[in-house]
């Protein structure tokens, strides 16, 4: 940063002086994380993320980084956001604790008892200010009002935070405030490791959570997995081969992907592997008077469908909140037991009526149905389905689709059994497509989050399973026809 920060100790000697003070050594693993945050704090980064594997002294390592901070510039204001409260406090006492030890701290530690809290501490400073120098606050914590020149975001996604797509949305918000709290040219310092596939700290931007960009999108990172990329333990030391395959062991494929190689996956396997999908990116191609079949890429389609489960529970197009969602997924299926996924629409549900909403719904799939050509909508009509079949027919009728049907469908199965029993075979034989789209976009997102005795979403898994199994039932029975098959389609011109 320049100034006085230049005539004082480098953080690896201030580092190097600590361990020596409490019997121990560096681990090359810490000096090199170490010699990072330095180099990019000189350099004057304003935006940092380091990702480590668990158990790697990470937070001890940043607790010591922030009192450097500290020692270099006493009127330094450091906030700590962490997953709750408790968790930031003991990032806290740890700077506090080297404040009080460190033999380049001394004098730091303020006159009166009342600056040196739990929460919150204050250094002997020149500066007078209402902020702290350190304040530790959980992300659900109000922090209006409240400044800081760094603000440190230590292990802030838990599976707490982000466990479900309302968690992580609230987790973005909730982080988005910290812009409000730094001041002019201060520097935001992420730590922790990935607990979502939709983590935060992702290089993609995950469009299922409605980014266009990574969330922490310019932000300068270095990542430690516990393996090298050569396959060598990052700190042979403490983690030899022998007990890293322990860990391994004792994880799921997942947890270890998450928690040890910083890969972002869902830290519980799911029932419906999402990465089974086998994704294409093909049009739709209509039927032509030469070609009276839908094909999509090299196949030739021998039924199209949708299936649409109304309900009333969706508010937003991006954002789903409680209660149940409206969708409707169109699926095609080619005769050999292929199925493609082809759209996934999460309508929208205005505010007013019953009857309103049912039209705005109606209508925004007749343009899908439009758009596609598909020529039979099964509606689902138990619940508030039951008002719908007339208004959709005529909204078809007025937006010009007179030759779509309209077949109105009753479950009576129970929903994991119809999702399970229409989707987790040909799932685990390869046999469903789905454009890419649909597998970057809400369907997906629910596959990869649904459990069977749990409580996620799955609104739009219950509506491919109804597609699909309709599909289904116009399959040939190939184990008895031995001569040629005459393949019958949904599809007229």
């Amino acid at each position: 940063m320049g100034g006085a920060d230049d005539d004082k100790e480098g953080f690896i000697a201030f580092l190097d002086r600590w361990n020596s003070e409490q019997g121990m050594t560096t681990p090359a693993l810490h000096t090199d994380m170490a010699g990072w945050l330095e180099s990019r704090w000189r350099a004057g980064s304003k935006e940092l993320l380091l990702l480590a594997f668990r158990d790697s002294g990470k937070s001890t390592l940043i607790g010591l980084f922030c009192a450097w901070l500290l020692y270099l510039d006493a009127n330094r204001r450091v906030m700590v956001l962490a997953a709750d409260t408790h968790l930031a406090k003991k990032m806290v006492r740890t700077v506090k604790r080297i404040v009080e030890r460190h033999p380049l701290c001394q004098g730091m530690k303020p006159a009166k008892p009342e600056l040196w809290g739990a929460e919150e501490f204050a250094i002997a400073r020149d500066k007078v200010g209402r902020d702290p120098s350190m304040v530790a606050k959980g992300i659900t914590a109000n922090v209006t009002g409240s400044h800081a020149d760094i603000v440190v975001c230590d292990d802030v996604e838990v599976p707490n935070t982000c466990g479900t797509a309302e968690k992580r949305q609230e987790l973005r918000q909730r982080l988005g405030e910290v812009a409000y709290v730094l001041s002019p040219g201060g520097t935001q310092l992420y730590i922790g490791t990935p607990h979502s596939f939709q983590s935060i700290y992702s290089r993609r931007a995950c469009v299922e959570e409605g980014e266009d960009a990574p969330f922490l999108d310019g932000f300068e990172r270095l990542e430690r997995p516990i393996l090298t990329e050569t396959g060598a333990s990052a700190w042979p030391e403490r983690f030899t081969p022998e007990s890293i395959e322990r860990i391994r062991k004792r994880s799921s494929a997942n947890k270890f992907a998450s928690q040890m190689m910083l890969t972002p996956v869902a830290l519980e396997d799911g029932r419906l592997d999402v990465d089974r999908l086998l994704p294409y990116d093909w049009p739709l191609e209509p039927p032509t008077l030469a070609r009276p079949d839908f094909r999509l890429g090299p196949y030739r389609l021998r039924s199209l469908r949708v299936w649409w489960d109304p309900a009333l529970g969706l508010r937003d197009k991006k954002r789903r909140k409680a209660g149940d969602g409206s969708v409707a997924v169109l699926v095609g299926e080619d005769g050999e037991g292929r199925y493609f996924v082809h759209r996934a629409l999460y309508l929208t549900v205005p505010p007013g009526s019953e009857e309103a909403a049912g039209a705005a719904q109606c209508r925004e799939l007749t343009a899908m149905v439009a758009d596609t050509g598909v020529r039979l909508i099964h509606l689902e009509v138990n619940g508030v389905g039951a008002f719908l079949p007339e208004t959709l027919r005529r909204t078809l009728v007025e937006q010009g689709q007179t030759k779509v049907s309209v077949l109105e469908q009753r479950s009576t199965q129970a929903k994991v059994d119809r999702i399970l029993g229409a989707i987790d075979g040909p799932l685990h034989a390869s046999l469903i497509y789905a454009h890419d789209s649909v597998i970057a976009g809400p369907l997906g997102r629910e596959m990869r989050e649904w459990r069977p005795r749990g409580r996620s979403h799955d609104d739009g898994l219950d509506a491919l399973a109804g597609a699909m199994s309709m599909c289904a039932r116009q399959r040939p029975d190939h184990t008895r026809q031995t001569g040629p098959v005459l393949a019958q389609t949904d599809f007229e011109l």
